[in-house]
């Protein structure tokens, strides 16, 4: 750290900008910050910071280059005060109050930060990255610097004299705030490598969380309530091919390995989750138009929530009413070459939509979009069984396998699909497979998108639960914290892991489209975060065999759900 202009004499407090960068080569990946304090009325370069992180996030990098730069500035004139400018909206709307900082690693930093000078003393200000190249080029010059195995040194930096200023005066603009960026040439790696690739999206930083539990407001008349993961047998005439069929009392199954029954309370009475009796599956479905909050809340964009399998039901996008006037239709359907091509058309369509930025100021940058991706039908599927973590871990029957194919296909057709995640079960394992083998990806296997431990209900139908554990069964039904007989997982314990999961793989995956191949109890899990349901949601939404859901997480911490349940392909 350089200290020209340091002065223990000096008068009066002055005014400093601070500006301040950090990257990520892989995000995580090796990172590093820079940082420049100014004298806010010349322009003038005071202070140098950059330093080598180690394997981080962007998110974290910047954090620690705001540190880094007020605390250069305190050095400085502990009476200052300081203006900051940073490329990063992220942090520039978390300190000045405007965004919630919800992510672990963010909320030690920021208030870190906060500490270094007294409330009121700074202030923040966004600037395009273009306007922030000093602070980039030192960030880049760390981890140039790491990569060699040394550290920044402040006597090697070139930053200064690539943007155009020097240790000498220089005529600031807008009221000294800063002097011209220059165009000097990149230092070491390109000043876009902070995130990997030229133009690449910034980590989404925190995903939202849920909203307090509240107990639904006027019970529904009792229904036999479905067994987590029993998918339904052939019972139901309408159901599409591949699709959960109801069972002879009208119930739709939703496999025990795939969590919540669309719960409805028995017709003994049987309370529904949270004391009041369930409202049912969400069939045919769709909540359009809802724009995400400018405060980081979420909303269902148009995502098309047809979990019928009678119900209009479109592939992965964020408007199923337009796509479906678009003619969108499913891979093997009837009709002439034309409207074969024009299905297929509008597929691509659909599919890259999905993968849009949406509605969020462009400096926030792509969104991580998860495609959800319930496994194909095991043997266990058709008969009603509890099929968690905990059981005999089946593999794919043949019709399951027959799912997969299609839905490779059609994913293969959009073509968004950038990296493939799955649970370690056998049967997702096998699903993510058939699917990266038409793909050409390799499967990652994450150890937090397994199904919930069921416990002794393992392999039971929910009628042989109801006999054997009926105190058991009414409590699980009624509260998110109770286990299944036998120590299974809460649906508590199984949201607190699938939430941990979710802030991985979104910084992991920054401005990506990856598919995640998991179960039903963790796919419902993940939309009813994004959503900020409360727990007893899980009971109302319906997950066949094979389908499809979409949520996309963007850098201010917002969610968005945009798609639910699509079984399409499977026609």
């Amino acid at each position: 750290m350089t200290g020209a202009g340091a002065d223990p004499e000096a008068g009066p407090a002055r005014e400093f900008v601070v500006e301040a960068d950090g990257g990520s080569r892989g995000n995580p990946g090796p990172a590093g910050y820079g940082a420049v304090v100014l004298d806010a009325a010349t322009g003038e370069t005071l202070a140098e910071a950059a330093e080598y992180l180690g394997v981080v996030t962007n998110n974290v990098a910047e954090y620690r280059g705001l540190v880094a730069g007020l605390c250069a500035a305190r050095e400085l004139d502990p009476d200052a005060t300081v203006r900051v400018r940073m490329d990063s909206k992220l942090v520039v709307e978390q300190m000045s109050g405007r965004w919630k900082i919800k992510h672990p690693d963010m909320k030690p930093l920021a208030a870190e930060a906060a500490r270094v000078f007294p409330p009121g003393r700074v202030t923040y200000e966004w600037i395009p990255r273009a306007e922030n190249k000093h602070a980039d080029r030192l960030a880049n010059e760390a981890m140039d610097a790491g990569a060699r195995g040394e550290r920044w040194s402040p006597s090697t930096s070139t930053a200064d004299l690539d943007t155009g200023r020097s240790a000498g005066g220089r005529t600031a603009t807008d009221g000294g705030a800063r002097a011209g960026s220059g165009t000097g040439a990149e230092t070491g790696a390109a000043s876009a490598a902070r995130t990997g690739a030229p133009g690449a999206a910034r980590p989404p930083a925190e995903p939202t969380t849920p909203a307090e539990p509240k107990v639904p407001a006027e019970p529904t008349a009792p229904a036999e309530p479905t067994a987590p993961g029993a998918t339904g047998s052939a019972a139901d005439p309408t159901a599409a091919p591949g699709a959960s069929a109801s069972d002879t009392a009208g119930t739709r199954g939703a496999e025990a390995d795939a969590g919540p029954p669309a719960a409805r309370g028995d017709a003994t009475g049987t309370p529904g989750p949270a004391g009041g009796r369930g409202a049912g599956a969400v069939e045919g479905q769709a909540a359009v138009g809802g724009a995400r909050s400018a405060s980081g809340g979420s909303a269902v964009r148009g995502g098309a929530g047809a979990a019928g399998p009678a119900g209009p039901e479109a592939g992965p996008r964020p408007d199923a009413a337009s796509e479906a006037a678009a003619g969108s239709g499913a891979p093997g359907s009837a009709g002439s070459s034309t409207t074969s091509q024009a299905a297929a058309s509008a597929d691509v369509r659909a599919a890259r939509t999905v993968a849009s930025p949406g509605w969020g100021p462009p400096d926030m940058g792509a969104p991580a979009t998860f495609v959800l991706l319930r496994h194909g039908e095991t043997p266990l599927t058709p008969q009603k069984r509890f099929s968690g973590s905990g059981g005999s871990d089946p593999s794919l029957s043949a019709a399951g396998r027959e799912q997969a194919e299609k839905v490779a296909a059609s994913l293969a057709r959009r073509g968004t699909v950038q990296a493939i995640v799955a649970s370690p079960l056998a049967r997702t394992r096998e699903t993510a497979g058939i699917v990266a083998a038409r793909l050409g990806l390799e499967v990652a296997v994450e150890d937090g998108l397994r199904e919930t431990d069921f416990g002794a209900w393992e392999g039971l139908t929910f009628g042989e639960v109801r006999e054997r554990y009926p105190d058991d069964l009414n409590a699980w039904l009624s509260s998110p914290d109770a286990e299944p007989t036998g120590g299974g997982e809460s649906f508590a314990a199984t949201g607190a892991r699938v939430a941990a999961t979710r802030d991985r793989l979104v910084a992991a995956y920054a401005g990506r489209t990856v598919l995640l191949v998991s179960h039903v109890t963790p796919i419902k899990t993940f939309v009813r975060l994004a959503l900020g349901a409360p727990p007893e949601s899980l009971f109302r939404m319906e997950l066949s065999a094979a389908s499809l859901s979409a949520v996309a997480y963007y850098a201010d911490g917002g969610a968005s759900v945009r798609l639910f349940n699509d079984t399409s392909h499977l026609r």
